[in-house]
C-alpha cells in the first residue's frame, strides 16, 4: 500500500502478530520466534495504528491493531537483500491466505480467520445478518457473556464492511434486549485507536460493547 513505507522486517512483524491474534509480550516473541520488536519499529507501527502496544513490566505487550488487520488484507513488501527466498515465502503465504484460504473458510476477513474462537455468523446474507456477525464476533472476543469488549477490538472483524454500515448495525443492535454500548468510564485509559473506533450514540462517544447482560 502506497504511503506506509514498511520495511520487510516491519511487514514480517505484522504477519507474526496476525498469526498470534492476541496481545503477546515482546519477551514471548523473542523466546518463541527469536523476534525482538525494537523501539523504532514499535513506535512506527504504533503511529500508523498497525499495532497497539502498552508497557507491561520491563517489556511491552503488542497486538495487531484495527488498521493492521485491514493492512493485512493488501499486499506487503517482504523484499530483503540476501533473503529473497524468505521474502517470497512470506509473500506467497500472505497472498494465498487472502485469496484461497480465506475464500474457502467462510470468514469475511483475516481477523475472523485468526480469531481464537470460532466466528460462526455468515459473511454475507439476508437483511439482519450484519447484526448476527456482530454478535458472533463479540462472542469470539468476550471472555464470558456480558463481558465488556472494546469497539477497537471488534472493528477489525469488519474490514470488508463500510464503517457507516457497521455503525448502523451497532445502533440497531443497541436497541435489543441484553445489549449495552457504553463509553469508557476511565477516559484516561483510552488510546488513539480507541477514540478512532468509538461509536457516536446517545449524544456521546461510546467505546465498549456488552451482550448478554
Amino acid at each position: 500500500m502506497a504511503g506506509d513505507e514498511l520495511t520487510a522486517s516491519e511487514s514480517a512483524i505484522l504477519v507474526v502478530l496476525m498469526a498470534e491474534a492476541r496481545e503477546v509480550l515482546n519477551t514471548e516473541l523473542r523466546d518463541r520466534y527469536q523476534l525482538d520488536v525494537r523501539k523504532p519499529q514499535r513506535d512506527k507501527l504504533t503511529r500508523l495504528h498497525y499495532i497497539a502496544s502498552r508497557r507491561s513490566g520491563s517489556t511491552y505487550a503488542l497486538q495487531l491493531d484495527d488498521k493492521g488487520w485491514v493492512r493485512m488484507q493488501t499486499d506487503l513488501d517482504f523484499t530483503l537483500r540476501g533473503a529473497s527466498a524468505l521474502g517470497a515465502a512470506l509473500a506467497a503465504l500472505q497472498t494465498n491466505l487472502r485469496e484461497r484460504v480465506l475464500a474457502r473458510s467462510g470468514c469475511a476477513t483475516l481477523a475472523e480467520l485468526f480469531a481464537l474462537t470460532d466466528v460462526r455468523a455468515p459473511a454475507a446474507g439476508p437483511a439482519g445478518s450484519m447484526e448476527a456477525r456482530v454478535v458472533s464476533a463479540y462472542r469470539a472476543l468476550a471472555d464470558e457473556p456480558g463481558a465488556w469488549v472494546s469497539l477497537r477490538r471488534l472493528r477489525p472483524f469488519f474490514a470488508d464492511v463500510p464503517r457507516e454500515h457497521l455503525d448502523e448495525s451497532l445502533r440497531r443492535l443497541s436497541r435489543s434486549d441484553g445489549v449495552t454500548i457504553a463509553p469508557e468510564s476511565n477516559q484516561k485509559t483510552l488510546t488513539e485507536a480507541d477514540i478512532a473506533a468509538a461509536l457516536r450514540l446517545g449524544g456521546q462517544e461510546n467505546h465498549l460493547l456488552a451482550i448478554g447482560v
